[in-house]
C-alpha cells in the first residue's frame, strides 16, 4: 500500500548546453523562500543530473539536458525532497517555501502541468490516511470505498489536460490496477489481518553470532524491518530507525532488522551476499537485532512481500498487529506503539 504514497521518483543524465537547439535542453528556474541551501541537485535512479546554484534570496535558473521525459527528485538537503516531471523542451519555473517543501511547491511555465498534477496525486495519497483502516471494513463498505478511491484518482488525472503522453498512460494504467490491487491485499487481510498468528521466521544469521527465530521473542513486540543493502529507500530509514531504537530501549518491544541480501545482486555468491550484509551493519553502526535470511524465503512469501522496506509488527503472544506496519520515519508509528502501552 505504501506503493499509492510513493507512486513516482524516476531520473536520468543531462549536459548543459545553451548552443543547442532548444528542444534538446529544458530550462528550469524558481524561487525558494526561507531557502539555506545552497545546491539543488536533479538526480535520477543513475545518480546526480545536475546541481544547480541557489542565490541567497532563494532563486535559481539553469539549463540541462536529461536522457528521456521522465520524473527526477528536485532535492536540496536529505530532508528536502520532491519529485519533479523533466522532458527536455520544457521550461519550468517552480516557487515554494523550503519550509513547506512539496506541500508549497507551484509549477508554472512550458511542462509545468506534470509536476502539479504528481504533487496533488501524492497529497491525495497521503491523506488517504491508513490504507488498513481500508481493508479492516466489512466487505460492502471496502468496495464502495476503493470505487470511490478510483474515482478520486482518475478525477485528478483527468482535471489536467495537457500531461505528457508517458505519464499520462503509466497513471491511467496504475489507477486500473487500483480495485485489483485492493482487492488482493483485501483478501490477503482476511488471512494476515491484525490478531492472526504472525508466520515465523527460523534460524536466521545473527550478526553477534549463532541464529535467532521469531519465537526468541515471545513475551515482547516484535518491530520487524525486512531490507536489503542495495535498497535505497531501506536505507533512508535507518537513521530513524536507530533514532526510535534508543527512545524505546527500556520498552518491551524488540526492534529486529532482517537483511534480505543474495547471492544475484553479489557476483552469485551467497558468501559474498553475507560478507556484505556484515561489512554494511558493521560500516553504519546499526543498532537494533541485525539478521540475515540467507537462502531462506518462507517468512518474505508467506507475509507477500513484493517490495522493500517492509515493516511489520508483531504482539508479545506471536500474533499480527501490522502486517503492513508504518515506517520509521512516519510519526503514525509512535502513535501506535502509544496506544499499544509502549
Amino acid at each position: 500500500m505504501k506503493k499509492l504514497s510513493t507512486l513516482f521518483f524516476g531520473m536520468f543524465i543531462m549536459i548543459a548546453c545553451t548552443q543547442e537547439h532548444p528542444k534538446e535542453y529544458l530550462t528550469l528556474s524558481g524561487k525558494l523562500e526561507n531557502n539555506q541551501d545552497s545546491i539543488i541537485s536533479i538526480s535520477s535512479t543513475k545518480g546526480i543530473v545536475k546541481t544547480i546554484r541557489i542565490d541567497k534570496d532563494g532563486s535559481f535558473k539553469d539549463t540541462l539536458k536529461v536522457e528521456k521525459a521522465s520524473i527526477y527528485t528536485f532535492q536540496t538537503s536529505a530532508d528536502r525532497r520532491a519529485p519533479i516531471y523533466l522532458k527536455n523542451g520544457y521550461n519550468i519555473i517552480l516557487t515554494g517555501d523550503a519550509d513547506k517543501f512539496m506541500q508549497s511547491f507551484k509549477f508554472s511555465g512550458i511542462g509545468a502541468s506534470n509536476s502539479n498534477f504528481i504533487v496533488a496525486q501524492i497529497e491525495k495519497s497521503q491523506k488517504m490516511g491508513n490504507p488498513q483502516d481500508i481493508l479492516d471494513l466489512e466487505e460492502k463498505a471496502f468496495k464502495k470505498k476503493v470505487a470511490a478511491l478510483k474515482f478520486e484518482y482518475d478525477s485528478i488525472l483527468d482535471s489536467y489536460k495537457d500531461l505528457d503522453s508517458t505519464l499520462y498512460t503509466s497513471v491511467k494504467g496504475q489507477n486500473e490496477q487500483l480495485v485489483a490491487y485492493f482487492d488482493n491485499a483485501y483478501a490477503q487481510n482476511k488471512v494476515m489481518g491484525a490478531g492472526k498468528m504472525s508466520p515465523k521466521f527460523e534460524n536466521y544469521t545473527d550478526i553477534k553470532g549463532g541464529t535467532k527465530s521469531l519465537d526468541f521473542y515471545k513475551g515482547k513486540y516484535v518491530y520487524i524491518d525486512v531490507w536489503a543493502t542495495w535498497c535505497g529507500p531501506c536505507i533512508q530509514q535507518i537513521p530513524y530507525l536507530q533514532t526510535l531504537e534508543k527512545e524505546y530501549q527500556n520498552k518491551n518491544i524488540e526492534f529486529i532488522s532482517i537483511s534480505t541480501d543474495e547471492a544475484q545482486r553479489s557476483g552469485g555468491s551467497w558468501d559474498a551476499a553475507e560478507k556484505k550484509w556484515r561489512a554494511f551493519v558493521k560500516k553504519r553502526n546499526m543498532s537494533g537485532v541485525q539478521l540475515w535470511a540467507g537462502k531462506d524465503y518462507s517468512f518474505q512469501q508467506a507475509y507477500q512481500i513484493t517490495g522493500i522496506p517492509r515493516f511489520i509488527l508483531v504482539d508479545p503472544q506471536g500474533k499480527i498487529v501490522e502486517a503492513n506496519a508504518p515506517r520509521p520515519s512516519d510519526p503514525n508509528l509512535k502513535a501506535l506503539f502509544t496506544s499499544l502501552g509502549l
